[in-house]
């Protein structure tokens, strides 16, 4: 079950949601808008291996904008603090820039319950298109959870700013590489 917009107010002033900052304007019928962070990260490999830690960069976007090619992929950051140790937060784009051509995440939309930080945009630019920091990008809509709770304690727990892929943390934990 999906909350409405209202249950998401309500959600957010008795903190079982964490919407940081917060703006009431940002609600919709039945999720809250996300803005653009400032800061993206770009990988600087041509060739990325999940088996090891890849080399990035973290950048700035210009507040005139960024320009994005087709084709270009980075990763941005949700302005706000997202989170929720009671519902499950699903990131959507905003119709309006899914329509310029702009995936807002490419196949990682759900957020485990319990992980609370900034959302990690994966941008993939299908047209030539022109990036802001603070503009609505993206939507959380929150699900309830039927059965027993637990809580995320992942490797992006309290992610601030584009996190980089931790796959390589996946490898050394089934110890697939030597």
């Amino acid at each position: 079950m999906i909350l409405t917009g209202e249950e998401i107010k309500k959600q957010v002033k008795k903190k079982n949601i964490i919407i940081s900052p917060f703006d009431e304007k940002m609600i919709t019928t039945n999720s809250c808008d996300l803005r653009l962070g400032d800061d993206y990260l770009v990988y600087t490999e041509k060739v990325l291996d999940p088996a090891r830690e890849n080399k990035y960069k973290i950048k700035k976007i210009p507040k005139n904008g960024l320009l994005l090619r087709q084709g270009d992929f980075i990763l941005g950051h949700s302005l706000e603090d997202v989170g929720s140790k009671k519902f499950v937060p699903i990131i959507h784009a905003k119709s309006s820039i899914a329509r310029l051509g702009l995936f807002v995440h490419v196949t990682a939309d759900l957020i485990d319950i319990g992980s609370i930080g900034n959302i990690t945009f994966q941008l993939y630019a299908t047209l030539p298109i022109k990036i802001y920091p603070g503009m609505k990008i993206g939507q959380v809509s929150f699900w309830v959870t039927k059965g027993k709770i637990k809580l995320y304690e992942g490797k992006y727990q309290g992610s601030n700013g584009p996190k980089a892929s931790q796959a390589h943390k996946d490898f050394e934990e089934k110890r697939l590489i030597k």
